[in-house]
């Protein structure tokens, strides 16, 4: 077993360090994040070995099955945390046995690449997981975001929580089923497949990047034909962004695009949701149940946390 970076102590949270995808391309803040990790009180067991790093994964596929089964396997871990995303999570699904993931009663942190997990592990045991920071690219910031911080302590402490955003022009919606989703691209990607879950008056978020708006419409709109879409209360966008619009666009833009989705799919669609590939981003817990209430100033999430870690 992998030994703990620092010494644990009885109020230590364990935190397995895996890397089911990509390699670990800034290891500066791969070193970052797990001063901040201990810094936060956190004792870290990092299965990832930079040195066995394959192609663009950080491992070969069997590795990173077994950096995920020796997370599971020690007592002394409670959150399981993705190094980072890219791709190569796909890879894995089919190795992986999902109820011994989910007896584990483990809490897998990540987004990206990292919702291939969420929804495999969602659909094969109805387990929850936790869409949320990674290492590299949140505990391993300069300068660490306070939001993306503090949410996600507070969400995995606390068996409710309440998010209130302020957006404009969303619909008025009153809602409440279970809350799932997390990358659009990985989420279409997993359609016809059986570690997409089949969840029928759903609360559905999505977010991407560097994807263009017509791409992303017909990412909807490959849902929306396979019956996905009209079985879900509401829709909440988070952050889409990193594309570039072209001259023959046209006038179609993101705007554009998601007024003809909101004309086309039944689903209240709203946007503003502080999630995806930004700085400033919450932690949702995947396969809890959620209430949404939005008016015309904006929205309130509260979710019931079905994990949550021991006082």
């Amino acid at each position: 077993m992998t030994e703990p970076v620092q010494a644990l102590s009885k109020k230590s949270i364990g935190v397995a360090l895996i890397a089911p995808g990509g390699y670990a391309s800034d290891e500066a803040a791969l070193a970052r994040g797990i001063l901040a990790l201990q810094s936060q009180g956190c004792v870290v067991y990092d299965y990832y070995d930079p040195a066995a790093k394959y192609q663009r994964f950080g491992g070969t596929d069997a590795a990173r099955v077994g950096q995920i089964y020796e997370a599971i396997d020690n007592p002394q871990v409670q959150i399981v945390l993705a190094i980072r995303g890219s791709y190569g999570m796909s890879r894995l699904l089919p190795m992986l046995d999902f109820e011994r993931l989910a007896a584990s009663k483990k809490i897998f942190v990540g987004h990206s690449d990292v919702t291939a997990l969420h929804l495999a592990l969602l659909a094969q045991t109805g387990a929850p997981s936790f869409a949320g920071p990674m290492l590299c690219s949140d505990f391993g910031e300069a300068e660490l975001s306070e939001l993306t911080m503090s949410h996600f302590w507070e969400c995995l402490r606390q068996p409710e929580q309440v998010l209130q955003v302020s957006a404009a022009g969303n619909p008025t919606v009153n809602a409440s089923g279970t809350l799932w989703g997390g990358n659009l691209a990985m989420l279409n990607h997993l359609v016809g497949t059986p570690y997409l879950p089949q969840v029928d008056g759903g609360i559905l978020f999505l977010e991407d990047i560097g994807e263009h708006p017509y791409r992303i419409e017909r990412m909807m709109l490959q849902l929306q034909y396979a019956g996905i879409l009209e079985r879900q209360q509401a829709i909440v966008l988070g952050d889409f962004s990193n594309y570039r619009l072209a001259e023959h666009d046209n006038g179609y833009d993101f705007d554009a695009m998601l007024a003809y989705l909101r004309a086309h799919i039944a689903a209240p669609i709203l946007t503003g949701l502080p999630f995806g590939h930004i700085r400033d981003k919450v932690t949702l817990p995947v396969g809890a149940q959620a209430q949404l209430l939005s008016d015309a100033n904006g929205f309130q999430l509260t979710t019931q946390n079905p994990l949550t870690l021991a006082p």
